[in-house]
């Protein structure tokens, strides 16, 4: 088993001059810690990626929302942010790479701690491969040459769900390939990346909202698929902000390469949430009040491609949809360099299997290169899907905000308990000397929010409805697809764990777990 104390601890290698607190946590520099402020909130801005995923899942939450799905956008974004709030108190506390599994594993003990890392990994390979097949909904409309099988471009259709799978797969050898260079480069392409997403993203919502058509008062009607009115369309209208606001842990999953990060990842978590959460509110709103018709069956199949395409047209309209294309693998790469991070977490603590490999990281680029292709090969796999059946695009999606839903309350429950139990410390100083973060005497009624809340989510996004994830009929496993990968995944990991511990070996790592016994739950 691959553990580390802090005698194992030695010189940091270049790029990496300022740091020497993971000595605190058992661990040893191996990471190059090359990444700035700006860097650290392109991480999770990046996961984000309000262009990629608003495209993405636009049409649906329309379809089965209708414009009243816009309200269903505040109440996530202030449920993630008290989630995000938690993370902040966190990272400041533990900036480790694998930020969900180390806090979960710190907050209540090694066994929860691995399924909740378990969970959370898989759930990123997952949105990997989800980030990927984004391209669909917007190559197509910038050149038909873009359409590699069949005619029909439409992500719901045969042609449209296996020309999504072989345009994700090309985007994912490049991802990978990107990170397994120099995290250097990484970070170069994931700022500029960003930044260009920020302007696109700005010159949308100003083109939509100077080309409004009717006021914001569309946005209390309904007039989607569903037949359950309001609250209906609303819960299931949230997948779309559900699936759009998550990753902001990110900045977490990149302290160990981030120059000064109790001070930085804190501020960063929540900074990219709610400038993510900002934007991508107003292109909702901008693509209602600006889309030619409500009615005509455009906005629920073709999302925002179509509003920006008919109504700013083709040279403008395509200009902005190729800077989408851009966020989209900027997304793409960045969620995969955080899944990266996860699994070299773990199996740097001897918690997987080919541990050894998993955690060895090249001194020369200071990337973990065995992660980046196991995470390429397993999302492209999941890809694969989309030539089943089309209904495999809203399966992967839902699974992956479900699992990372999941994942996080894994953390804000041990959480809240060791507030409650009054072992959560709120005391400390960052590397410049002033006090960590901390939400102070807010920190419990935060906390229980952001646990109920992630909670309800959860079952909501999990929910078998036939109306949504099997409307043609005849495809049960879609319509329970989410739950069941849900029970194959703990499954898997319980067999794992069974296996291992029946070879003698521990899944336990001395370097996560305290010896205090009242630091486990």
């Amino acid at each position: 088993m691959a553990t580390t104390t802090p005698s194992d601890v030695r010189p940091d290698p270049p790029h990496s001059p300022d740091d020497g607190s993971l000595a605190e946590f058992g661990y040893r520099q191996e990471l190059h810690r090359s990444l700035g402020r700006y860097a650290s909130f392109a991480a999770g801005f990046s996961f984000i990626s309000v262009l990629t995923t608003v495209f993405q899942f636009f049409a649906f939450g329309y379809a089965f929302g209708g414009p009243v799905f816009f309200w269903a956008w505040p109440i996530v974004l202030a449920g993630q942010l008290l989630v995000a709030a938690c993370f902040a108190e966190l990272a400041a506390r533990y900036p480790i790479s694998g930020a969900i599994y180390q806090w979960s594993s710190r907050l209540s003990n090694a066994t929860f701690g691995w399924f909740a890392g378990w969970i959370m990994v898989i759930g990123q390979i997952v949105v990997v491969a989800a980030a990927a097949l984004a391209l669909q909904m917007v190559l197509p409309a910038i050149w038909s040459g873009f359409q590699l099988v069949g005619t029909d471009p439409t992500p719901t259709s045969p042609d449209g769900a296996a020309n999504a799978a072989v345009l994700g797969v090309i985007l994912l050898v490049l991802t990978t390939v990107v990170n397994i260079l120099d995290n250097r480069v990484m970070s170069v392409i994931n700022r500029v990346g960003v930044t260009a997403e920020i302007i696109g993203a700005i010159l949308i919502v100003v083109l939509l909202l100077t080309h409004s058509k009717r006021t914001p008062s569309i946005t209390f009607h309904t007039g989607g698929s569903l037949e359950s009115g309001l609250v209906g369309a609303l819960l299931v209208g949230s997948f779309t902000a559900a699936y759009v606001m998550i990753g902001f842990d990110s900045a977490g999953e990149m302290s160990e390469e981030t120059h000064n990060p109790r001070r930085t990842a804190p501020r960063t978590i929540l900074t990219a949430l709610g400038a993510a959460g900002l934007l991508g509110g107003l292109i909702i709103l901008g693509g209602l009040l600006a889309a030619p018709s409500l009615t005509d069956g455009h906005l629920g199949v073709d999302g925002l491609s179509y509003v920006l395409t008919s109504r700013l047209g083709d040279g403008v309209g395509k200009a902005l949809l190729a800077d989408v294309v851009v966020a989209i693998a900027v997304a793409t790469l960045a969620i995969q360099t955080a899944a990266c991070r996860m699994l070299f977490s773990m199996a740097r603590d001897g918690q997987l299997p080919f541990s050894t490999r998993l955690s060895k990281v090249n001194p020369r680029t200071g990337m973990p290169s065995a992660p980046a292709i196991a995470v390429g090969v397993l999302a492209a796999a999941l890809l694969l899907l989309n030539f089943a059946s089309p209904d495999a695009f809203l399966a992967i999606g839902t699974t992956c905000i479900v699992m990372l839903y999941l994942a996080y309350a894994m953390v804000t429950g041990p959480l809240l308990i060791r507030r409650l139990r009054g072992e959560f410390t709120t005391e400390g100083t960052d590397e410049t000397g002033a006090r960590l973060f901390s939400l102070g005497r807010w920190g419990v009624p935060v906390n229980a929010l952001a646990l109920l809340y992630g909670l309800v989510m959860t079952v909501n996004l999990a929910w078998p409805r036939a109306a949504v994830y099997d409307p043609a009929g005849g495809h049960w496993y879609f319509q329970w697809f989410t739950v069941l990968f849900l029970v194959v995944t703990v499954g898997g990991g319980m067999l794992y764990r069974a296996v291992t511990a029946r070879r003698g070996r521990s899944v336990h790592s001395s370097s996560v777990m305290s010896e205090d016994p009242e630091r486990q739950i």
